[in-house]
């Protein structure tokens, strides 16, 4: 499954992609404006595709709708590095990036043009660690609202 990104400024978000998660641009297709009616990246094994947000479309960008609906998960083998990367590029930290009950260095980010990211990478850890880990999570889940 490909993800298609609707953004306003799919050109930027282009470049931002590839300071931010070292993507390779495949294909870059603009009209004479310079809006991208088609952009192909490679993010690691994946693809993205992107386009600009056109009024009337049927695909409206986050800057537009003013939320997104979907988190695009990057998996790494060195996702402290990727983090770093992804912040100096100018991504907006929603998540710290901690080592999660589930077994994996996890955190989530949002990118200029208002897509969310989750990074990770499986760590080793004990059965112990993970059953404290875990009951930390779901008392601070039982106190209340679902913390971002």
């Amino acid at each position: 499954m490909t993800p298609y990104l609707c953004i306003d400024g799919a050109a930027n978000a282009m470049e931002f992609y590839k300071r931010a998660f070292g993507a390779t641009e495949l294909l870059r297709q603009a009209l004479p404006n310079g809006k991208l009616i088609h952009g192909r990246l490679q993010v690691g094994d994946s693809i993205v595709m992107l386009s600009d947000f056109f009024p009337g479309g049927t695909a409206v960008a986050p800057s537009v709708s003013g939320t997104t609906t979907v988190t695009l998960h990057v998996y790494s083998k060195d996702v402290a590095t990727l983090w770093a990367r992804a912040v100096k590029a100018g991504a907006t930290v929603l998540m710290p990036l901690d080592t999660q009950f589930w077994g994996e260095k996890y955190g989530q980010l949002r990118d200029p043009f208002g897509h969310v990211w989750s990074l990770s990478q499986q760590v080793p850890m004990s059965a112990a660690e993970r059953d404290r880990k875990q009951k930390e999570a779901m008392a601070r889940f039982a106190a209340g609202p679902h913390p971002d």
